[in-house]
């Protein structure tokens, strides 16, 4: 019986920071039959051979690996400190740089000034994570930035994982994404963490739209605050949604002040 020579032949991928996000991924890239390894400053290695995933102590050893790509899983305030740690020189051959931050523009440039010119780089962010993609990721948006891609085979391979899971697949370069999410993302994190400081709490007299806002306070405090600080310290238009949420602010206050001043000489 002839094989089907269609089927594409596992990737070898190195994690670079095995926290919560990258055990998340990894465990659809081992079910696709992916052979991972890992690498973290953190010692999460009981946790990397429960999802089978072989785990290093030392960047040599994962270098030594021979991924076909590296992924790059660490937050993004750590970033700069962690691409320096690793030994790029003894990297042998082309290898495909993946990054999964929540800003683009940032890894963009450090990546490009860190991985072997020989390297390729892809930028993406799965717009998703433990709590929305649990029961699956079909339908759910990864962004993506072919940055540097000359091995265009290796690159669908790897996109192929999310695309085999059934997400919507968004092309778009890492500025554009930075621009969009300072507005998506970083206004909705900011909204919810104003709420936070609120101290808002469930009462018995809930309307939908108030149940609305404690879900998005609750879902937003879920995240780190390093998160949260990194897409406004790395992303060059989140500066500009801040601004922007509290000149809005400032004009309803305006608007208030104005009704009640004209509510009060109306009835004086």
């Amino acid at each position: 019986m002839a094989s089907n020579s269609s089927q594409p032949s596992p990737l070898k991928i190195g994690i670079v920071g095995l926290g919560p996000f990258a055990q998340f991924l990894a465990a659809t890239f081992v079910k696709q039959g992916h052979a991972l390894t890992a690498v973290s400053r953190t010692d999460h290695s009981l946790i990397a051979s429960r999802l089978g995933i072989l785990s290093f102590n030392s960047y040599d050893q994962f270098i030594d690996a021979h991924n076909d790509v590296i992924l790059i899983c660490t937050s993004i305030l750590s970033l700069s400190e962690v691409l320096k740690s690793i030994p790029f020189d003894r990297i042998k051959g082309p290898t495909l740089f993946v990054d999964v931050l929540s800003v683009k523009e940032h890894p963009q440039k450090l990546l490009l000034q860190a991985i072997p010119v020989d390297s390729d780089l892809l930028c993406t962010h799965p717009m998703f994570g433990p709590e929305s993609g649990k029961d699956g990721w079909r339908g759910l948006p990864i962004v993506y930035d072919k940055v540097r891609i000359r091995n265009e085979d290796l690159c669908s391979r790897f996109l192929g994982i999310f695309q085999n899971e059934g997400c919507r697949m968004v092309e778009m370069t890492c500025e554009e994404h930075d621009r969009e999410a300072a507005r998506s993302q970083f206004l909705t994190h900011t909204v919810g963490r104003i709420l936070s400081e609120m101290e808002i709490e469930s009462t018995s007299m809930d309307t939908k739209g108030f149940q609305t806002l404690i879900q998005l306070k609750d879902n937003t405090v879920k995240d780190s605050f390093d998160l949260y600080s990194g897409l406004y310290v790395h992303n060059r238009f989140a500066k500009q949604e801040l601004k922007a949420l509290e000149l809005a602010l400032e004009a309803v206050k305006q608007k208030l002040q104005e009704k009640m001043d004209n509510t009060l000489e109306e009835n004086s």
